[in-house]
């Protein structure tokens, strides 16, 4: 079997998933400059506006209450017929793998894929971080569908599982109200829904000072009291504060006794997150925009992180998160990766030990979206997501769902 050809296409047609309320956003490192800061404080209500990597469709939408909504899609084609298929992708990522991967990769065995990720990871000087490794993690999630449509098997088991029937997934509240009251509300009704764990996102940083402090202890102080003292919650600031201000932040949140704190600064700041760690009051989380085993390593041989949430997305695709799965378990580190899709982590977990990687994660505002042109639709079941019955990752697209589908190219 050898590739034939790697394409990027989109499709668009109307976004039908659930509305949302409108919502806050989580902090973000512009916000210590007002004029940022200040910048799009609320979300819309409509799920198809909240993810920020749909474009909109060029085509009205077919009813005044349906979004119009726009994804991308890689799919590596083979001289055998069989193709693999991973998105929706990112415009930088797919550009990557037009202008850099595609040439490499026509004519090559598309099965080796151990050998086909090594070799894009050392082709290209920047090959190890940034947007070009995000390209590698489309193609190699998309080569892993292959390979599982070529054996006929959910790509789990071509890893070593089952190990479990379904993954617990925790509720990740980005987009949500963060006023104290409402996010109360929103964390009982889910726990009711089944969720054994959420995260919630603080939208204020160094730049609004000791009151935006006190806003982001008043509503985890509210979501805890609203869920209970047993039940497990995480906290997010999305690399948006400075060490200061996160060491002060762990201290005044040690009393709401979080899972863990995710992101409080950027993850190359590998000494500020151990001294963060080292005082000892809340288990500090980060990986999301870690890339490769090599930078994870730092992380822990620094002992930097309790919990590491690398995602395969971005971090060099499924390839690459099982190797990191296997050196975080060498720390006794639990990986939870990042849940920017939810395919690639859901198939590494389920061929992983529930010790080694115990949730993935579900941003319950941003799957519609990502997967409204799917046929099978994955969605947790009082708090868990069953693995797929079918070959590769599980997608395929719905034609139905599709108004127009067109070819991307440079």
């Amino acid at each position: 079997m050898k590739i034939t050809d790697v394409q990027v296409f989109t499709v668009s047609g109307p976004y039908t998933g659930p509305d949302f309320p409108p919502g806050d956003r989580q902090a973000q490192q512009l916000d210590i400059y007002p004029e940022f800061n200040a910048r799009g404080n609320r979300l819309k209500g409509v799920g198809a506006q909240y993810a920020s990597f749909f474009a909109p469709a060029a085509a009205p939408a077919a009813q005044a209450n349906e979004q119009p909504l726009r994804a991308a899609y890689v799919e590596i084609q083979t001289d055998e017929g069989i193709s693999g298929l991973w998105g929706p992708v990112q415009d930088f990522q797919y550009f990557f793998v037009l202008a850099r991967l595609r040439a490499f990769l026509i004519g090559r065995d598309p099965l080796a894929t151990e050998l086909l990720y090594d070799q894009m990871i050392r082709m290209d000087r920047h090959g190890r971080s940034g947007m070009y490794m995000t390209a590698v993690s489309a193609v190699d999630c998309a080569l892993w569908d292959l390979k599982g449509k070529a054996w006929g098997q959910p790509v789990y088991r071509l890893l070593g599982g089952p190990t479990r029937p379904a993954v617990p997934a925790y509720a990740s509240m980005l987009g949500y109200s963060v006023e104290p009251e409402e996010a109360a509300r929103v964390a009982a009704e889910y726990k009711a829904q089944g969720f054994g764990a959420q995260k919630w996102f603080f939208r204020y940083g160094p730049g609004d000072g000791e009151a935006g402090m006190a806003q982001n202890l008043a509503m985890a102080t509210a979501v805890r009291e609203a869920v209970g003292d047993a039940y497990t919650l995480m906290f997010d600031a999305f690399m948006g504060w400075n060490l200061s201000y996160a060491a002060e932040m762990v201290r005044r949140l040690e009393a709401v006794r979080p899972f863990w704190m995710e992101e409080p600064v950027p993850p190359e700041r590998v000494t500020e997150l151990r001294k963060l760690r080292e005082l000892g009051r809340v288990p500090i989380a980060t990986g999301e925009h870690v890339y490769t085993r090599w930078q994870t390593k730092e992380l822990l041989l620094a002992g930097a992180v309790d919990f590491l949430q690398n995602d395969p997305d971005w971090t060099g695709g499924i390839t690459e998160l099982t190797k990191i799965a296997a050196l975080a378990s060498a720390f006794e580190v639990p990986l939870v990766a990042h849940g920017h899709s939810l395919l690639p982590a859901l198939h590494v977990a389920g061929a992983q030990s529930p010790a080694a990687i115990p949730y993935v994660e579900y941003l319950y505002r941003g799957q519609p979206t990502k997967q409204n042109f799917h046929q099978v639709v994955y969605a947790p079941e009082q708090g868990a997501v069953r693995l797929p019955d079918l070959p590769g990752l599980g997608i395929v697209l719905d034609e139905s769902k599709i108004e127009r589908r067109t070819p991307v190219t440079l």
